[in-house]
């Protein structure tokens, strides 16, 4: 077969100049059907034939060419102006693809590339449009801070000065997303995988998802409910993947409301749910919210629309799945912080129990957090629903991350 394709290739093309794919099939045809001929007037002994008959012959044989490969040029000469199209940005134009053979597998081909360059061309445009957004809005407001107390209106106080420094933060999130993302397009951000104790991760995770939202301003109350689990992966990635979720979460959760944190492992995965309690993700919206700049109903809590994408992208990296699950196949979770004889999952040097899958500290197990690590209520706590707070959670957003105890 090797041999054949290499003969083949050297096989000279003499009918390249002409510029219609039907005249190359009527001069090929032609050729092959006159050497046919050819051959049968000389078995016959050269039979003498009218010319006359001989030319209506190839004359109504043209013709009928013409009109069958009529259909097998169509989609050719389309493609041609819908490429010049594209050459000025319009990617609407599709071609018609009804055949089965190489050209109908070619336009076919082509749509799927045009379809492609239009979804390129609109995340392009909705790059800019958020970016500039997003640049806009921090910038506005530092900038109005700023005139203020040049001016004289206001002074530089504390409380305006933690504003300009929570609008500096923005800023500089946003920076270091899009420096994220474009490693995730040039693909140089290789993976450095060492041991990790699950529980002791997430808790470290959490406490500074907490520290984040109280600066930002969310009444938010935080629950992990995590076995002891080891497995392997990048600390800096996967840290940055739970950030990114609880952030998340925190954003889009009501005052009061609370985020929470289960793991339970399977066979040689572990797979990590995060929770909340906001008004939840439409279902035909879960499998956008992980591409960049989506950002849905729930955009109004504010973000950049990247932290899902690059979620997505760390989870790829080492092996995994993430997905927007509904809460109706959600376990329920373990109580919260009722009064009982079982008290909730929740970081805290109060112990855990409940019908999660594995309890956060028990007898004999390492606390989950220590008297020097924040509580997650305390007496400064957000009230919860069951304490008197006028807290309705909604369906809430539904995260499970799926990880490989191991690199593959």
């Amino acid at each position: 077969m090797t041999l054949l394709r290499w003969v083949l290739s050297w096989l000279p093309r003499p009918l390249d100049p002409v510029r219609s794919i039907k005249a190359k099939l009527s001069v090929a045809l032609g050729i092959a059907g006159g050497v046919g001929l050819l051959i049968f007037w000389w078995s016959l002994d050269w039979v003498r034939v009218e010319l006359s008959w001989f030319a209506i012959a190839v004359a109504l044989g043209l013709v009928t060419l013409q009109v069958m490969a009529h259909g097998a040029t169509v989609p050719l000469r389309e493609m041609t102006v819908a490429a010049k199209a594209m050459a000025r940005g319009d990617y609407t134009r599709r071609v018609r693809a009804t055949s089965r053979d190489e050209v109908g597998e070619l336009a076919a081909a082509f749509n799927q590339m045009a379809a492609d360059l239009a979804a390129a061309d609109r995340q392009r445009r909705e790059l800019i449009a958020n970016v500039s957004h997003e640049l806009r809005t921090p910038i506005t407001a530092l900038r109005g801070l700023l005139e203020n107390i040049v001016d004289g209106v206001s002074s530089a106080e504390p409380e305006t000065m933690r504003t300009a420094l929570s609008q500096t933060e923005r800023l500089g999130r946003l920076v270091t997303e899009l420096l994220d993302l474009s490693r995730l397009d040039a693909g140089v951000v290789p993976l450095t995988p060492a041991p990790l104790d699950l529980r002791a991760f997430l808790d470290e995770v959490v406490r500074e998802a907490r520290v984040t939202a109280d600066g930002a301003g969310h009444d938010v109350r935080f629950e992990v409910a995590v076995p002891e689990i080891r497995l392997t992966g990048d600390r800096e990635r996967l840290h940055q993947l739970f950030a990114n979720l609880l952030d998340n979460a925190a954003r889009h959760s009501p005052p009061g409301g609370t985020v929470t944190v289960r793991a339970e492992r399977h066979e040689d995965h572990v797979r990590i749910a995060v929770t909340d309690e906001g008004d939840g993700i439409p279902a035909a919206d879960r499998e956008r919210v992980f591409e960049r700049f989506t950002r849905g109903e729930r955009a109004r809590h504010g973000g950049t629309g990247l932290g899902l994408a690059i979620a997505h992208w760390v989870v790829q990296l080492h092996g995994g799945t993430i997905a927007v699950v509904d809460p109706a196949v959600i376990p329920t979770p373990a109580p919260t912080a009722d009064p009982g004889p079982t008290p909730a999952a929740v970081l805290g040097p109060a112990p855990t129990a409940g019908p999660g899958p594995a309890p956060t500290a028990g007898p004999g197990a390492a606390p989950t957090a220590g008297p020097g690590a924040a509580p997650t209520a305390g007496p400064g706590a957000a009230p919860r629903a069951g304490d008197g707070a006028a807290v309705r959670p909604g369906p809430g957003c539904h995260i499970h991350v799926t990880l490989p105890l191991a690199p593959a």
